[in-house]
């Protein structure tokens, strides 16, 4: 096919693609309720491969983070207090239903993020594999006992959940990265609050979608939509508020040391996957058109966006041509 001849995709028909539209939401997800930001304000969602508008978001601040840690600390009371197995079967149930919806929700991906559908397809079933993985988890955290130094004493390990956990997830794996976080979190015993790239809400929004007809309960889960501008004031809320006890972020080494900084001002536990730096070696045994394939596809995998490809190549000087 001739370039001129190449049909123009317009991404708000394939939108309209989507199945079940409930599952397209455009309000932030706080108490189990679907609201908008305190000041009406939103922002637009753009589809990358086109450029094109998508959708527009609630477009959160500090008092919205606000409240929505509030409403995490209320559930966190009584979260804490279920069972393993009450929070595996629930996670479960998350886990069945991202399945079940899993074209609708790699169509969405790939139009706020611009990846291709196979590989979007396949993130949406890596991603529920985080939930099905700690739903199992949740079953087997296993305290210890250890010897005493004193006699007549006894040592015991109990783990127990930290409390309120504040997550913040960037924009190339817009749903895998959401479901390693919380599901851990909510298998734990821990109530949570997202914040999601500006650039892929949609999938995030669409998550809780899921975990409510899952029956997870209001206020475990809450996420924030928040624009670019309006990011530093939400992530300093979830660093620096007394209520939140621990932080998780995947993102660039810059912002990790920023958000660190923050949290450390309340002593925060935290939880970081920065940006790599990662070498390509090649040894003088190595199988080279292997070698070259695997490099190619390390390279490009997702456009060049994971926090593994390769950005050098060391090549033993034997086999360097």
């Amino acid at each position: 096919m001739r370039i001129s001849e190449m049909t123009t995709v317009n991404s708000m028909d394939e939108m309209s693609k989507i199945q079940d539209k409930s599952l397209v939401r455009s309000q932030a997800y706080i108490d189990g309720k679907w609201v908008d930001a305190r000041s009406s304000k939103t922002f637009e969602v753009t589809d990358p491969a086109t450029l094109q508008k998508i959708g527009t978001v609630a477009d959160m601040d500090a008092p919205d983070v606000q409240k929505a840690v509030d409403a995490a600390s209320r559930a966190f009371e009584s979260w804490k207090t279920t069972t393993a197995k009450q929070r595996s079967v629930l996670l479960r149930k998350w886990y069945d239903l991202i399945i079940e919806n899993s074209k609708d929700l790699a169509r969405l991906m790939t139009l706020e993020s611009g990846k291709p559908i196979g590989e979007a397809t396949g993130e949406v079933a890596y991603g529920a594999s985080f939930i099905e993985w700690f739903g199992e988890e949740a079953k087997r955290a296993y305290g210890d006992v250890i010897p005493s130094p004193i006699g007549g004493s006894r040592m015991v390990v109990m783990k127990q959940p930290v409390g309120v956990v504040g997550i913040i997830t960037p924009y190339n794996f817009p749903n895998a990265m959401i479901t390693r976080k919380v599901g851990a979190a909510l298998a734990a015993g821990c109530t949570v609050v997202v914040r999601p790239a500006h650039e892929t809400p949609f999938s995030a929004l669409a998550l809780c979608e899921l975990a409510e007809r899952a029956g997870i309960p209001p206020g475990v889960i809450n996420l924030v939509t928040c624009s670019g501008e309006n990011t530093p004031a939400v992530g300093k809320e979830l660093t620096t508020n007394t209520a939140i006890r621990k932080v998780s972020f995947t993102g660039s080494t810059s912002v990790g040391k920023l958000l660190m900084g923050q949290a450390a001002s309340t002593m925060k536990k935290v939880s970081m996957e920065l940006g790599g730096n990662a070498p390509f070696i090649v040894f003088e045994d190595a199988d080279l058109q292997r070698a070259a394939e695997q490099l190619i596809g390390c390279k490009f995998r997702n456009s060049g966006q994971t926090c593994v490809c390769a950005n050098r190549v060391y090549v033993h000087e034997s086999v360097y041509d």
